[in-house]
């Protein structure tokens, strides 16, 4: 442990427990992708202590009133209380297992830059199993003693499932991700998490729920194939251990996006309907499963055209239904799997377990959840989520539909090009000569990202970033995003403390480009966001 905080840690015992609901200006890095830092600042903490009186309390502008001492001699807080201290304004609490913390003062000094913010008012246990370096050693923890201010109330500890709400036995999201609802859950990853990992931890995936998570027992899943343009007897059924012994294996890396990603941008300049998702409603994973062609073709459906097959459905168990044209079914290149697998595991229960449908280059719904039946069909799907409103793009114009006969604009399938920046932060502070920019571009139907422009000055001078992971796809084929990164230098005559507009567009294999302005291509669904992502930045004063 530094020499430093073994200072601080004595100070603090003697500054006493009536330090206790107070800013506890002490510790070290306690998140992050960095190592803890080897010294910490705490000259204001000894100062304060050796003139033996409590650190400064935080402002009053939250209830700060902590419950009944407990036994161990904590004063107890609500998870309400908790979440009500975010900023250095109401002071920053985090808590872990049953702890409660103050970080307040520590934050401008942790190794991991602002991501520590994500946790605030919240957990931290999540980050500290995704980033081990916190529980390798005894210091971390020891660090994190210091800055304790209580104990989460233990009447807050999990309750018995209610039997009488069918979300009771729902997984919890993780909280690392940032949670939009939690009956149905809705969770999408912070964009700065994005491009850690080309491949998105399981834990780390967004969640598009629209009903109660199922909960299918693997010896009691049934697979069901029917419709049209199959073999006698026109219906087939599997186990999930049939599919895996009776058909090859295959893994495809594909990305999926929510088709309202992006939705809060359009948001900002007109309310639209549906959930306010960032930049986090997609993620990437490497699925392992059985092709749905082959599944057909040992079905007898050989000749989709002459039988009139024009359409497959995929039916949920969570009482979704939508589907997709045969052509991209049966292809050979569609590479569109029954997948039972996420990242060499089981697929989780948020995420599909059993089986669910990977349907590579489209759009997220169409990527079924927990399929029960896949049917062959003369035509589209019925229900809300294929020929209803919900995944149906509209003229700006469209404003309510009234006159609008819905069932005659085409269901979404493919996306279009795409990006986003996951670094810089929005109002971060950049140092230097450059601005240096990370973030992703995809692009719908397989179509390889083949170049990112990257600007400083909102368009009027460009820098072409180097492709990163995912550059080596194949241009017809790639189905998971490319990362990218630049260093952007700052236009000559800016000053220290100007503020500079970061925005970038992609180009795909077909050399479609992102469209600059979001009200040219607003829509009352708020689906199809793909204008150029900006972030305002500040140079260093």
């Amino acid at each position: 442990i530094p020499r430093s905080f073994g200072m601080a840690a004595r100070l603090f015992r003697l500054a006493g427990r009536a330090a206790f609901g107070s800013r506890a200006a002490v510790g070290a890095g306690v998140l992050g992708s960095s190592l803890l830092a080897s010294n910490v600042a705490f000259a204001d903490a000894s100062a304060t202590a050796a003139k033996g009186e409590a650190p400064s309390p935080a402002k009053p502008a939250v209830n700060n009133k902590p419950g009944p001492v407990v036994a161990c001699g904590w004063p107890t807080y609500s998870k309400a209380q908790v979440a009500e201290h975010t900023t250095a304004e109401t002071g920053i609490w985090v808590t872990y297992k049953d702890g409660v913390y103050d970080i307040t003062d520590f934050v401008a000094a942790h190794p991991g830059g602002n991501r520590i913010l994500l946790a605030a008012g919240k957990s931290i246990d999540a980050y500290w199993n995704l980033y081990q370096q916190h529980l390798n050693s005894e210091a971390p923890m020891q660090m994190l003693k210091a800055m304790q201010i209580g104990v989460l109330d233990a009447s807050e500890v999990e309750t018995d499932m209610d039997a009488n709400d069918p979300y009771s036995n729902d997984p919890k999201a993780s909280d690392l991700l940032l949670s939009h609802s939690v009956k149905p859950l809705q969770a999408e990853m912070p964009a700065e998490l994005i491009t850690d990992s080309w491949v998105t931890p399981n834990d780390l995936w967004f969640i598009r729920g629209h009903h109660p998570i199922p909960d299918i027992k693997e010896d009691e899943y049934r697979l069901t194939v029917r419709g049209m343009g199959l073999a006698e007897p026109k219906t087939f059924t599997f186990t999930l251990a049939q599919l895996k012994q009776n058909f090859k294996k295959y893994e495809v890396t594909s990305t999926i996006q929510c088709g309202g990603n992006g939705r809060s941008l359009f948001n900002s300049i007109k309310k639209t309907m549906g959930i306010p998702w960032g930049a986090g409603a997609m993620s990437n994973a490497r699925w392992g499963g059985v092709r749905l062609a082959d599944v057909l073709l040992y079905c007898g459906c050989h000749d989709p055209g002459a039988a009139g097959v024009e359409h497959v459905h995929f039916e949920g168990a969570e009482s979704l239904t939508a589907s997709i044209p045969v052509d991209k079914a049966m292809s050979s290149t569609g590479d569109v799997l029954l997948a039972y697998e996420m990242n060499g595991e089981p697929i989780p229960r948020s995420h599909g377990y059993p089986v669910r449908a990977i349907v590579p280059g489209y759009v997220g719904v169409r990527n079924v959840k927990w399929v029960t039946s896949v049917v062959t069909a003369n035509e589209e799907a019925k229900g809300p989520w294929q020929r209803g409103i919900a995944y149906k793009g509209f003229a700006p114009g469209v404003e309510n539909f009234d006159g609008v006969d819905v069932e005659k604009v085409p269901s979404v399938q493919e996306q279009p090009v795409m990006s986003a920046i996951t670094s810089p932060k929005k109002g971060e502070t950049v140092e230097g000569s450059t601005v240096d920019v990370k973030g992703f571009a995809w692009s719908g139907g397989g179509r390889g990202i083949v170049r990112v422009d990257v600007s400083v000055d909102e368009g009027k001078s460009w820098t072409t970033a180097t492709l990163k992971e995912g550059k080596e796809q194949k241009l017809n084929r790639a189905w998971a995003w490319t990362f990218f990164e630049a260093e952007v230098h700052v236009p000559e005559g800016k000053k220290a403390g100007e503020k500079l507009t970061v925005c970038c567009k992609a180009t795909d294999a077909s050399y479609n480009t992102q469209p600059e302005r979001a009200d040219a291509i607003w829509n009352i669904r708020g689906i199809l966001f793909n204008a150029w992502p900006k972030v305002e930045v500040v140079l260093d004063p």
